[in-house]
């Protein structure tokens, strides 16, 4: 009973520090739980911010980071394995990319079985004619070059009679062309004059050059020259021919075609052809030329192989009315090509030799190309910075002409007669553009050098079709049928030759085989095989995946946003003006410090309460009967 009041009295001393100790545990889990519900936390340090991230990634070796930062060793061979690995990584990735940015391509190859259709078949008489609009300008041409001849070679060129009775206007034509003759002359040049090479083989015992001069208005001159005074010759005649073609007003004058004449027989898949299965053109040099299946009629189909599938045709070889300073050879000129392509003989053609079968086969080949970034082809040309001068589709080699003409056109003034005229142009003509010839060798030139840039310009089709031509060659007719074979042709055709073998000569064109070949193009490396390899790189280096990638962003997000908001605060406490600190001895400084101590008490009374006072509070506790006897005890 005596000992009751004191416990009371220590019950009631206590109180006050038990209700600042439970007041600051309250304020401490308020404090926790608004951290909680907070929207967007972000971590106070650089350190805490790899540590969380070390230690919660599901990349794999990054945990090793942290859990082993006590032994440093360990801590800095994992750092250095980490990051040699996350490089190598690296670069296999660029190895990846190089690769897919190349935009690489397979090559598909297809074998074909389908009616096939017939290419063109442009056939050449291989010999300029003598227009009978250009005649008189062409016998006085020839009559000139005799001349030349004799001067420079004394070689006495026989000429066919001619009817020498011109009229006053033909005359001063003659003299006009004559004049011009004389403003471009063949000569002959020392050899020691011309840079060639060391193995030209001399042109005569002389060694001399030949070749012909050509001038500008300024009268600078260069000499044109050649090491075969065949070619130069053939070239000197050629440039006066063109200079009369130029001349004539209407093209049309020299529409004279002969098919009948050339064309003794034509057959295709043992029909007989007509004239509606062919058109015709002339050219400078090959002189009259006929293409067959060129889209003007129905387009010729072959549904088998062979020789007898094909086209057929017997020709006439005879060199009759023809010029001969322009071609040098005998027989006719044969072209395969695809419809809406137009012939260029002299780089295409070959030629069929007189009294022999020529059985040309065929395999078609098409070709098909990726545009855009996999390659520089264009689908239809509508790209290419080139005007297309010819009346037909695309292809590389009507770009080049047409790139040519335009800068002939650009340069000298006027436009050479070998290819389409420009709209708002006309042919070059040495009456009109005295200077052209100067100008269009020395062009010439440069084009072959390429520095004019056509070649690089044009670019290839995306699709092309090719044909892949072998020839076989025959006598014909045999030694045992050529009577009979003649002279059905001159009952029929009126052929009427002294030389039978070499006025005649026969062409079979036909398909090998009715399978045709397609070499198609397709990506090597697209997209999903580019995502499908960097997963591979990533899941050998890291074992892991595309989340692994998302915690990695998560990170640079986490660390660009800690960079900005530690920024934004040294930027705003730099912008604060420094406060006035007060005296020692003031009052208000002395209720200030000692806030402090009190608002840091309860935290500090709470420890000591702990340890020193809960014993005393069980010994002031009743027992019950153990308590009593223990008293009683006492």
């Amino acid at each position: 009973m005596g000992t009751a009041p004191p416990s009371g009295s220590v019950k009631a001393g206590k109180m006050p520090e038990g209700e600042k100790m439970g007041q600051c545990k309250r304020e401490e889990e308020q404090q926790q739980k608004e951290k909680r519900e907070g929207l967007i936390e972000f971590y106070s340090s650089y350190q805490e911010l790899f540590q969380f991230f070390c230690s919660n990634t599901t990349i794999h070796g990054a945990i090793r980071l942290v859990c082993s930062k006590k032994n440093k060793m360990k801590t800095a061979f994992w750092s250095v394995l980490f990051f040699l690995t996350f490089g190598l990584m690296y670069w296999q990735f660029g190895i990846l990319y190089r690769d897919y940015f190349s935009y690489p391509v397979n090559l598909n190859l297809n074998l074909n079985s389908d009616r096939l259709t017939f290419p063109a078949v442009t056939l050449c008489t291989l010999n300029p004619y003598r227009y009978s609009a250009i005649r008189k300008q062409l016998d006085k041409l020839d009559e000139i070059t005799h001349q030349t001849l004799l001067d420079l070679y004394d070689y006495n060129m026989s000429l066919p009679q001619r009817d020498w009775s011109t009229s006053s206007s033909q005359r001063r034509s003659s003299r006009s062309l004559l004049h011009h003759i004389q403003r471009h002359p063949l000569r002959r040049q020392k050899r020691d004059k011309v840079n060639l090479p060391e193995n030209s083989p001399s042109v005569d015992k002389n060694d001399w050059k030949i070749g012909f001069v050509l001038c500008n208005e300024n009268n600078d001159c260069f000499h044109q020259a050649y090491s075969s005074g065949v070619d130069a010759v053939r070239e000197w005649y050629s440039f006066h021919y063109i200079n009369i073609l130029a001349q004539v007003p209407d093209a049309k004058a020299l529409d004279e075609s002969d098919f009948e004449n050339f064309i003794y027989a034509c057959r295709f898949n043992e029909a007989t052809c007509d004239k509606a299965n062919y058109t015709h053109f002339h050219h400078p040099l090959y002189g009259n030329c006929y293409t067959f299946n060129d889209n003007s009629s129905s387009v010729w189909t072959s549904s088998l192989p062979g020789i007898n599938n094909g086209l057929s045709l017997v020709v006439r070889t005879e060199q009759n009315d023809f010029i001969p300073l322009l071609s040098t050879v005998t027989g006719a000129r044969v072209m395969v090509h695809d419809q809406n392509e137009p012939a260029f003989m002299d780089d295409g053609g070959f030629n069929v030799r007189p009294g022999i079968e020529t059985s040309i086969s065929m395999r078609k080949e098409m070709t098909e190309r990726l545009g855009g970034s996999y390659s520089d082809c264009t689908e239809d040309g509508s790209d290419v910075p080139v005007q297309n001068l010819f009346s037909s589709r695309y292809t590389e080699q009507v770009c080049i002409r047409s790139c040519f003409q335009l800068n002939v056109v650009e340069r000298c003034g006027c436009a050479y007669y070998f290819y389409p005229l420009p709209k708002g142009a006309e042919y070059c003509d040495y009456t009109k553009h005295k200077a052209w010839g100067y100008c269009y060798y020395k062009l010439l030139a440069e084009f072959k050098a390429d520095v004019l840039g056509c070649f690089h310009k044009c670019r290839k089709p995306c699709k092309m079709t090719e044909y892949k031509l072998s020839a076989g060659y025959s006598r014909w007719p045999s030694a045992v049928s050529e009577d009979w074979v003649f002279y059905m042709l001159s009952q029929q055709n009126k052929y009427n030759i002294t030389s039978k073998r070499n006025g005649v000569a026969k062409v079979n064109i036909f398909f090998k085989e009715w399978n045709y070949k397609t070499n198609g193009e397709s990506p090597a490396f697209t997209v999903v095989t580019l995502l499908s390899q960097l997963g591979n790189q990533w899941s050998l280096w890291f074992g892991s995946s595309v989340l692994s990638v998302m915690e990695l962003a998560e990170l640079v997000l986490d660390f660009i946003a800690i960079t900005f908001i530690l920024g934004f605060r040294w930027f705003r406490s730099q912008q604060k003006l420094p406060v006035a600190v007060p005296p020692l001895n003031s009052q208000d400084n002395a209720a200030f410090q000692d806030e402090a101590p009190a608002l840091r008490a309860p935290h500090r009374f709470t420890v000591e309460a702990v340890v020193t006072t809960l014993p005393s509070y069980n010994s002031l506790e009743p027992r019950g009967p153990s308590r009593d006897g223990e008293e009683g005890h006492e």
